[in-house]
């Protein structure tokens, strides 16, 4: 009997990740981050390792750039640029907090060779707002990426870009809210977008993953696919199990140190996508 949906293939990706030295929560920009409530860099350091080498191990590549002090969301690296073609388009952030991250990581794409290294002109926190599916770019506005940045996107990477816009302030950036699965499949919380927004995502993804609150709420959203597997925070149980009735391979990570800052599996890791 043939399965109600296609094959699922993996395919090998090189991701950026920062290790989380400095990792701590001693201001709030996001609904997540609570100051008063105590954090272990070590127990984030350790499960940020863990991530690390499970992609290894599912035969990713992973590139590191330096964590700095007085950077404790440079974890992040989601959040640092998008990257399309060999091109490097480098946030702007809105928060003075994590401005100087986009010094470090143009430095790096400078270093690695990108032919093409541009720091945003406006408010753009890399892939936290705009999610490449196919030769489509999803982009998200709301709460942080300004929506002059989609049209910067478009004129750089030459991609059809799609504008999404958030409501919920606890899904502030869109990796946040939906996740992309495969060049043509996504899932996404519809509750986090406005009804056009929701309306747009319909038409687009008719057959998307729906997720429901208890997991969103618990970033079960920020999650990384390599067109098979499936990383996910542990919590979202009932999303992995949709994952799994779709043919993807939920594989649950414990990211819940990492998760007092605002960001999972996804925040962590930015895709390096090639020429």
């Amino acid at each position: 009997m043939p399965y109600p949906y296609p094959e699922r293939t993996a395919r090998p990706r090189r991701y950026l990740m920062c290790r989380p030295t400095y990792f701590t929560v001693d201001y709030a920009i996001n609904p997540w981050m609570d100051p008063a409530q105590p954090t272990d860099t070590a127990l984030a350091v350790r499960q940020w390792e863990r991530l690390r080498a499970l992609y290894e191990r599912l035969g990713h590549t992973v590139e590191l750039i330096e964590p700095l002090p007085g950077l404790p969301d440079m974890v992040y690296t989601a959040n640092g640029a998008t990257v399309l073609g060999g091109r490097a388009l480098v946030a702007t952030f809105r928060h003075p907090e994590r401005a100087a991250e986009s010094d470090a990581h143009q430095t790096w794409f400078e270093a690695a060779g990108y032919r093409d290294v541009r720091r945003a002109e406006h408010v753009n926190e890399g892939e936290g707002d705009h999610l490449v599916v196919g030769r489509r770019l999803l982009a998200g506005t709301g709460f942080r990426t300004d929506p002059a940045a989609h049209a910067e996107a478009r004129a750089l990477f030459g991609v059809q870009v799609l504008s999404l816009t958030l409501v919920d302030p606890r899904f502030y950036h869109l990796d946040t809210a939906l996740a992309v699965l495969s060049d043509d499949q996504v899932m996404y919380y519809p509750e986090a977008f406005t009804p056009d927004s929701q309306a747009l995502l319909r038409s687009l993804y008719p057959d998307a993953v729906l997720a429901e609150r208890e997991d969103a709420e618990v970033f079960g959203l920020n999650a990384v696919s390599d067109g098979r597997r499936v990383l996910l925070p542990e919590a979202a149980k009932s999303l992995a199990a949709r994952l799994a009735d779709e043919g993807f391979e939920p594989v649950p990570v414990d990211v819940s140190e990492l998760l007092k800052g605002g960001g999972g599996p996804k925040c962590c890791t930015l895709e390096l996508r090639p020429a």
